[in-house]
């Protein structure tokens, strides 16, 4: 017999075990996937176990990464120059030499604002402890009454506590060793050692992967297959893949310049000091979406605060450097990405979480570059495209 569905009343079938009618929409959906245990066992052990690898080999893979980012950022230059007839390691070579001659240029040139910074921090601590100090009436008795009713819970918890056994042994207490400026000392000679060799590695690393042009392009074509045609589809995806990375580095080299300069003009026009460092901290800080233009405000509003004395200063100081990052984030950067390259909030805002927690600072620097190349292999390798439809808008 047929149940059909009365006009009013839900459709009505028996219910398993009972012969009972069950309404239709009190049934819960059913999806028939088969899960391999032995499979997603293994795929989460794998993934632990990348990430564990990650955070062991940082200093050797952020440097083949920065290595390889910067290769892309300056492949069309060598790849203009080749065209002109000049030989790619003539032409990588002259590059990176330009490029470093340049930042040095650059940091010698702001080496006199740098040192100023350095010996204004003694004033700038002693304005801080001034302001201390005169907020402290408001506060010494919130902190009074807080101190006074920790004492009394101590009180109470030593007297509910049984008495420490009576063993004889000697108090000790350690003392911790005084400052000593010169360990510190050794310790950034060391650091800003280890920086340099870092520098010089990327940019040896960076030269032989301009210097190898599409060597490892055709190994990958190499590799595909002995079809043409799976030859030919090879060589579409690592092209695309190529000028959706390059597009995106050449966007961010752009804006982070120009809000470098817009910042270093504008904190000029009002007033604060070493502007030039500014600009740069902020172009810098901007290749990190969200946290980047938080830090730049809040350190530029702390700082106007410590040179100037009043909050509205301070305001307008900080409220210049978010507009200037605001209007960088929601009108140029947009216009200047194609839309293949975008990605969603949610999911830029998960890998700087991520590679912050992997990488520290420099994985929040390197998080979106590394997000983009991702997304743009997956949506050019069908077994990946779910991933990329995950990261793209």
């Amino acid at each position: 017999m047929t149940l059909k569905a009365v006009e009013g009343r839900p459709a009505l079938r028996p219910s398993p075990g009972s012969g009972r009618p069950e309404p239709a929409e009190a049934r819960t959906p059913q999806f028939d996937v088969p899960v391999d245990v032995r499979s997603a066992a293994l795929t989460v052990l794998a993934v632990l176990a990348t990430i564990l690898a990650l955070q062991y080999a940082q200093s050797m893979l952020i440097p083949i990464v920065l290595a390889v980012l910067v290769s892309y950022a300056v492949e069309p230059i060598v790849a203009t120059l080749a065209r002109w007839r000049i030989a790619r390691p003539i032409g990588a070579a002259v590059v990176l030499i330009a490029l470093t001659v340049a930042g040095g240029s650059l940091l010698y040139g702001l080496r006199g604002e740098a040192t100023a910074i350095i010996r204004q921090l003694p004033e700038a601590a002693r304005r801080l402890r001034h302001l201390v100090e005169t907020e402290r009436p408001s506060t010494a008795n919130a902190i009074q009454q807080v101190q006074k009713a920790a004492t009394e819970l101590e009180k109470a918890a030593n007297a509910a506590a049984p008495p420490p056994p009576q063993t004889g042994a000697q108090r000790v207490q350690l003392e911790a060793p005084p400052f000593n400026v010169s360990d510190y000392l050794l310790w950034g000679s060391v650091g800003v050692a280890a920086a340099v060799g870092q520098l010089v590695l990327i940019l040896f690393l960076v030269y032989f992967l301009l210097v190898s042009g599409d060597l490892y392009r055709r190994k990958m074509v190499k590799i595909a297959g002995p079809s043409l045609t799976k030859k030919k589809v090879t060589l579409q995806i690592l092209s695309e893949i190529d000028r959706q990375i390059e597009r995106f580095l050449l966007v961010q080299i752009f804006t982070s310049t120009i809000v470098a300069v817009a910042t270093w003009l504008t904190f000029r026009a009002l007033g604060v000091n070493q502007a030039a460092v500014w600009g740069v901290l902020a172009g810098i800080f901007n290749s990190i979406p969200y946290f980047g233009p938080v830090v730049v405000t809040g350190g530029t509003a702390f700082v106007a605060f410590l040179q100037f004395g009043n909050v509205p200063m301070a305001a307008i100081v900080s409220g210049a450097s978010l507009l200037i990052t605001s209007l960088e984030g929601y009108l140029l950067t947009p216009w200047l990405t194609s839309r293949a390259s975008s990605m969603n909030a949610v999911a830029i805002f998960v890998g700087l979480l991520f590679w912050g927690w992997v990488w520290n600072v420099w994985g929040m620097l390197l998080a979106v570059p590394m997000l983009m190349v991702l997304k743009s292999i997956c949506d050019h390798v069908e077994d990946f495209k779910p991933i990329g439809e995950l990261l793209g808008e």
